[in-house]
């Protein structure tokens, strides 16, 4: 956005995690008002949430429709417009925040959160994560993202004026003073919180408050590297809405805020891991600012964020699968034989398997009419519909080679919202979509977390969706207001 006359923002000379005021549910079992991350709830979930109980978060992160008390349908309710849902959002923010559902901690705390249970232990801290251009390799995006979400989520959080929901962050804490408090934490106090979800997890939550402490979480925080391990479309909408209230308090502030919203939402669905505009120009940390003072830190400078060690807990890396109804799964195969070799399953499950044994590039194709397994890509293909600015590493992920020969060139498909659906990492719920429509699935191994690591230490971005982490931070436990911050 050069030529604009956006501001220099305030910007983080390390990693930052700032207390906050958090807002919490009064009610007697915080599990019933709890839900998963906005993207993974369909809308059978979110009647089957609100069931649960009627003051749901659902009715704040997925707004349906205003005055849910009226009668109407389902599809009414979805295909509200878009204001009217935020605003009802809004509203009901207000409206449990002065009624007592909701209520503000009386002192400024990070949060200990662990998840526990078969098989799962997990344990970070939630607060205020302070905003960093990508260039500053600080918080570091390893997915890209697309416009739309980003103009969903900013809608939400400039209506709301809340963080509702935290990102998903990683970072390697190397036994440091952070990650033996938050275990003496979670060992010897009494918590705030805890709710036992469906899923089986006890999530449980403590306030750290003593400013000592934090101020030694803070010292041991700072040098490090966080990466967005599930969260891109929030942590981009939190930098656009950064831009977008520093640029409503200068003059001609309307005119200019709506400019920073449509193109920085435009330049943070941009692919690479650059930034964009102003964003990038006030996010490196060096001299050649002139001298020019920059604007005091405000509550949108920061973000809602659980910081986990994953040396000490490390994370669950899934596949995230393709559905694509526009493609029958005869047409798909039949393609396919062109570039790669097909090996035909008449079960799943034994598809799955072979896909699991597989190395190399590889993708299980399934729908009416059984699983065939793509092996061996032809290599002169590959090597053809691979891009030669992106690293070796990058081209050899399975989503790159889906994304940039497989839909493309073997298909003749786009990789957008409207050509090809996701479904995270349960290859049942894909096939049966795949089946209720009449296309096609497409199920892949996850990702090595070595190589998502890398390729975002490198700067580079692998498509969107491709990876899943877990478990994932669950919404409503604590949530962030900017009036309250």
């Amino acid at each position: 956005m050069p030529g604009m006359g956006t501001p220099e923002l305030p910007v983080p000379d390390g990693l930052v995690l700032r207390p906050f005021r958090g807002v919490r549910f009064t009610v007697e079992d915080p599990a019933k008002v709890t839900s998963p991350p906005y993207d993974l709830i369909s809308d059978a979930d979110v009647e089957r949430l609100l069931d649960s109980h009627p003051n749901n978060v659902v009715r704040l992160i997925l707004p349906r429709s205003p005055r849910r008390n009226a009668p109407t349908s389902s599809s009414t309710a979805a295909d509200a417009p878009p204001q009217d849902r935020y605003a009802e959002a809004r509203d009901t923010l207000r409206t449990w925040l002065s009624s007592g559902v909701l209520a503000p901690d009386a002192e400024p705390a990070l949060y200990v959160y662990e998840q526990k249970g078969p098989g799962v232990v997990q344990r970070g801290l939630i607060g205020d994560v302070g905003l960093a251009d990508p260039t500053q390799a600080i918080v570091l995006p390893h997915e890209d993202v697309l416009p739309g979400p980003i103009a969903d989520r900013l809608a939400l959080m400039s209506t709301t004026q809340a963080n509702l929901e935290p990102i998903f962050l990683l970072y390697d804490g190397g036994d440091g003073a952070t990650t033996r408090l938050v275990d003496a934490v979670a060992d010897e106090r009494s918590p705030l919180v805890s709710a036992r979800t469906e899923d089986g997890l006890t999530h449980r939550l403590w306030a750290i408050t003593d400013p000592s402490e934090i101020a030694a979480i803070n010292a041991d925080l700072h040098h490090r590297q966080a990466l967005i391990a599930d969260g891109h479309h929030r942590y981009a909408t939190y930098r656009v809405l950064q831009r977008q209230e520093h640029l409503s308090r200068r003059p001609n502030a309307e005119a200019q805020a709506e400019a920073a919203q449509t193109e920085a939402a435009h330049d943070e669905a941009a692919l690479g891991a650059a930034g964009s505009g102003a964003g990038s120009a006030a996010g490196q940390r060096s001299s050649g600012d002139g001298g020019r003072s920059r604007p005091a830190f405000g509550p949108w400078d920061f973000g809602l964020a659980l910081l986990v060690d994953s040396s000490a807990y490390p994370p669950d890396l899934k596949a995230i699968h393709r559905v694509i109804p526009s493609l029958p799964l005869e047409d798909a195969v039949a393609k396919a034989k062109g570039a790669w070799r097909v090996h035909d399953h008449p079960e799943i499950a034994e598809g799955v398997a072979a896909l699991e044994r597989t190395q190399g590039p590889a993708f299980l194709l399934a729908g009416e009419g059984g699983a065939h397994l793509l092996t061996d890509p032809d290599p002169m293909q590959l090597a053809r519909a691979m891009p030669a600015d992106h690293s070796d590493r990058w081209n050899s992920l399975n989503t790159s080679i889906l994304t940039s020969f497989v839909l493309p060139i073997v298909w003749g498909l786009r990789d957008d919202e409207q050509t090809v659906r996701i479904v995270h990492h349960d290859i049942d719920a894909a096939v049966r979509l795949a089946r209720q429509m009449g296309g096609t699935a497409v199920i892949l191994k996850p990702l090595a977390v070595e190589d998502v690591l890398a390729v975002a230490a490198g700067g580079e971005r692998v498509p969107r969706k491709s990876t899943s982490f877990g478990p994932k931070p669950r919404t409503g436990l604590v949530l962030r207001t900017f009036d309250i911050d």
